[in-house]
């Protein structure tokens, strides 16, 4: 890659490897419900990515796909990231990072359930069955200290397979379609369908100054601008190398719960996180070429 698709490579990395921490600060007790964080979140997003799809002149090529969008909005954000928000509330930012980073490993598998036989191969059967021994290894492990609920892993792992079906949808229905246009859209779409939860659940009394900085923070970075840049990426060196920011994402969601929110490396994220990501890049290795 040259050196500006590196920079975007990082760039994208990193801040989407930092929601998992201001989640966590914005919904820790006594601050902003799930659904309030979801609704900010969407809300300060399309507030940028609809302008910038305006003054790119792609939005008017969006609209006559609303249809598509909405269903792309489903899966990509008004689902996932109220179960994220939620399950916040009960597991690490660190343990969410890495489960979100199955979205490799059930990509693959959303590949061969529409006839993708390459998923087949020695190299991506093995990396399917890896991915998946670390995925047991990170759920079981967790699930047995005790104090982890098994209903917000499942959440996060429920939001990782709605995050590998919401881009194939995009690709097989709309591939001609500008990603900032979609993502605009959707976040405007998620933002309505929120919109009396967030009335409802208004925050009854200020919140503290560093949940407010990461509400703000979490819609205009790693929603409005990092969407930009992942899309700029993507038409830079293509989906197979873009998708690739995942493992940079779950490294930097873990580094950051230990360093900042002083999380502790359990034995399942330390024993699974390998496994996960080894097994998740193998899994999707044939799309990547030299």
């Amino acid at each position: 890659m040259k050196r500006s698709s590196w920079i975007l490579f990082g760039a994208t990395g990193f801040l989407w490897g930092i929601p998992y921490l201001l989640i966590k600060v914005a919904v820790a007790p006594g601050e902003f419900t799930p659904a309030f964080v979801v609704f900010s979140r969407v809300a300060i997003g399309a507030l940028i990515l609809i302008p910038y799809a305006i003054h790119t002149g792609k939005l008017k090529g969006a609209l006559p796909h609303l249809k598509w969008i909405f269903a792309y909005a489903i899966l990509e954000m008004v689902i996932p990231w109220w179960f994220i928000s939620n399950s916040e509330k009960k597991v690490t930012s660190g343990l969410a990072g890495l489960l979100i980073a199955t979205v490799a490993f059930w990509t693959t598998l959303v590949a061969a359930a529409l006839g993708d036989r390459t998923v087949w191969r020695l190299k991506r059967v093995i990396g399917l069955v890896i991915g998946f021994l670390g995925l047991v290894l990170v759920v079981g492990l967790e699930s047995l200290r005790g104090n982890q609920s098994i209903f917000a892993l499942l959440e996060l792992l429920i939001a990782s397979f709605g995050y590998a079906l919401a881009p194939t949808l995009v690709n097989r229905k709309i591939p001609q379609v500008d990603g900032a246009a979609i993502n605009g859209l959707a976040t405007l779409m998620t933002a309505i369908i929120y919109l009396p939860f967030a009335i409802t659940q208004f925050p009854k009394h200020l919140p503290s100054g560093h949940a407010i900085e990461s509400l703000i923070s979490l819609g205009i970075f790693p929603t409005a601008i990092c969407f930009v840049l992942f899309f700029k990426l993507l038409s830079d060196v293509g989906p197979a190398r873009a998708s690739l920011v995942v493992y940079m994402n779950t490294a930097i969601a873990v580094v950051l719960g230990v360093l900042i929110l002083h999380e502790k490396l359990t034995i399942g994220i330390i024993s699974g996180l390998p496994l996960v990501l080894v097994g998740s890049y193998f899994a999707t290795r044939k799309e990547v070429t030299p």
